[in-house]
């Protein structure tokens, strides 16, 4: 017997009953998006591999490690399948001139890849929301951004996420704390793991973001960026946190907080749970002012964020979420040469009246298909057999109350279900 394939190792199926979870959020979502004005973009899962290694940089663990490459045997292209979306959305912009009609705010969602160790809540095919603004240059864009994510959590009934916040600065600001952090962790290149190591000659900023347990105590002592910003970078970082401080939110600032890609400059964030064990990151970002001059356009401000839809969904089902299957109003039971061919008019007849019906298939007898009714989880079961054909009628039996079964013509059948209905789900 030939051996059943199974999906890749860190790449999941969605089952129906989940799947069911992940339309709830993804409903959210959208709607969310829409009351702040945000318009989706929708950009391929497959990218030239520069320009990952342009925006994200070569010395970060995604460039290094983690990014699916491959060379396109046809023509010699070095491809890559997408870690992440902002490096993406922004080619796009570009490519299009969309910032010629003015500032942009997109959101895109989807899958993204990165080659990690399959854990819960870290997978080698994830999925991201993305949101970008793109051509703002003030504190009041990243403002709106975790004003909009507070919202977000409420909307999706979840708890126990907080703010952390930072600002990188500017690149001048940066180099002047590099040269401090880099003569502190030089004294201390012993104790240094070989990660650490080998940033410390590459991207010594990123050290800091180590989660080796035995390095923490080092890091606390190393040099504070925030102590390194001009005056333009604290009005800024500021003009942020009055915002938050107007609208109530409570936040910590982290001055270890780097986020993992090059990009970043000025405010950096994360929102973190203790409620998801190791991978408590649920949604990061910030402002990326560099990007766009460093794919090839014209040098505009921008800021985004993206979130880990599975952590996301996590919370959800944490937060007593229940991931059920989508209801079913109705459950459509025949049996006969007529009624065969009548059932799919009476099925079409309440689809256009705005009821989800399951029509039976594959045969069988009625007590066969009245027990896949009621394991459906449909409210009630539609009959038709030869003698209701004729009459051009058919019979509703409720399946999760005692009510009489009764007949009705076609014409009166969606009221008639729409009251039983309306009855059902007010009791």
């Amino acid at each position: 017997m030939t051996q059943a394939l199974q999906a890749i190792r860190g790449m999941n199926d969605i089952l129906p009953d989940e799947a069911a979870l992940w339309e709830r959020f993804e409903d959210t979502v959208r709607s969310w998006l829409r009351s702040y004005g945000y318009r989706s973009i929708r950009m391929p899962l497959v990218e030239p591999t520069p320009l990952f290694r342009r925006a994200i940089g070569e010395a970060t663990d995604i460039v290094e490690k983690e990014m699916y490459s491959f060379v396109d045997e046809l023509n010699g292209e070095h491809l890559t399948l997408r870690p992440e979306g902002t490096a993406s959305c922004v080619r796009a912009v570009i490519q299009h001139n969309l910032l010629y009609a003015g500032p942009q705010r997109l959101w895109y969602s989807g899958p993204m890849f990165r080659h990690e160790r399959p854990q819960k809540g870290r997978y080698r095919q994830f999925h991201q929301v993305g949101v970008e603004a793109l051509g703002f240059a003030g504190p009041d864009i990243d403002a709106e951004h975790l004003l909009m994510c507070v919202r977000l959590w409420d909307d999706l009934g979840l708890e126990g996420i907080a703010l952390q916040l930072n600002s990188l600065g500017s690149l001048e600001e940066r180099h002047r704390h590099r040269e401090a952090l880099v003569d502190y962790l030089s004294e201390h290149v012993d104790e240094l793991d070989a990660d650490s190591q080998r940033r410390l000659l590459t991207n010594p900023l990123r050290v800091l973001d180590s989660k080796n347990p035995a390095l923490q105590t080092l890091i606390a002592g190393a040099p504070r960026l925030l102590d390194y910003l001009g005056e333009e970078s604290r009005i800024h970082f500021d003009g942020v946190q009055q915002i938050l401080k107007d609208a109530g939110i409570p936040y910590q600032i982290n001055p270890r907080l780097v986020r993992g890609l090059d990009y970043y400059n000025l405010t950096v964030y994360e929102w973190v749970t203790d409620r998801l064990g190791a991978q408590g990151t649920v949604c990061g970002g910030g402002r990326y002012d560099p990007l766009i001059a460093m794919i090839g356009g014209k040098p505009a401000p921008a800021c985004g964020f993206a979130m880990g839809v599975e952590r996301l969904i996590e919370l959800m089902r944490a937060s007593g979420e229940p991931s059920a299957a989508d209801a079913i109003d109705a459950y459509l039971v025949h049996q006969g040469v007529q009624a065969d061919r009548f059932a799919f008019t009476v099925a079409e007849r309440l689809r256009d009246c705005g009821f989800t019906v399951v029509l039976h298939c594959g045969g069988g007898s009625f007590k066969t298909q009245m027990k896949r009714a009621d394991a459906s989880g449909a409210s009630v079961a539609v009959i038709v057999g030869d003698d209701e054909a004729a009459a051009g009628e058919a019979a509703v039996k409720t399946l999760r109350e005692e009510r009489p079964q009764e007949r009705f013509p076609l014409a009166r059948l969606p009221a008639a279900l729409t009251d039983l209905l309306y009855a059902e789900r007010a009791e």
